[in-house]
């Protein structure tokens, strides 16, 4: 699987994902809140909606980085892969609708932002939180088991996870980016690194 092209650019886009994350995560606290904000502060906007976009860069890195250590990740990597991504679908769902329905909605419907909260709506935003934490979670703990990255990487999956419950509100969700790009620069670095010459087989004894 490492021979794929998209885990051959695994670095690369670690890196790409890592970053957009972290800088649209810390621009929202720089942002407005409120209906008022998503509808008069260009600013808000484009940073709810970079956070949006930047879930979709990072289910690709995802995908390109378990690629690069399915094998060695063996059946638990797998099953991590798996809840990370749904979790990455699901909280990118959740943020897509922040970036770019809610302006609309405030813009026409704002007494919408005041109205209680059905269950329906509550268990989608908690399921999408849910699994987007455990999901790192297990990634860190499938990446300590398998060894194939340094091991700081797999206590900051662990740790992004824990602080990812919380991702919607900034800049919880920065963490995930940085581990991100941390990771990122290493399978670049270690890519380019030179091997060391092969040790050569041993000369036949003389007869």
């Amino acid at each position: 699987m490492e021979d794929l092209v998209l885990a051959r650019w695994a670095g690369p886009l670690a890196i790409v994902a890592g970053a957009l994350l972290v800088l649209t995560d810390l621009g929202r606290l720089l942002g407005g809140r409120g209906p008022v904000a998503l509808t008069t502060d260009p600013f808000t906007i484009v940073v709810n909606a970079g956070y949006a976009v930047a879930f979709a860069a990072l289910a690709v890195a995802l995908v390109a980085v378990y690629l690069r250590h399915a094998r060695a990740a063996g059946g638990f990597g797998a099953l991590a892969f798996v809840v990370a991504l749904v979790g990455v679908v699901e909280f990118g769902g959740n943020m897509w609708f922040d970036g770019f329905a809610a302006p609309w909605i405030a813009e026409v419907a704002p007494a919408a932002f005041a109205a209680e909260r059905t269950a329906v709506l509550l268990t989608g935003a908690l399921t999408s939180y849910v699994l987007f934490g455990l999901g790192w979670v297990l990634v860190g703990v499938s990446v300590l088991r398998a060894r194939v990255f340094p091991r700081a990487i797999g206590v900051a999956f662990v740790a992004s996870g824990v602080l990812g419950l919380g991702a919607g509100a900034a800049p919880l969700g920065a963490p995930a980016g940085l581990t991100f790009l941390v990771l990122g620069v290493w399978l670049v670095r270690s890519v380019s690194r030179p091997r060391s010459p092969a040790t050569p087989p041993p000369a036949a004894p003389a007869r």
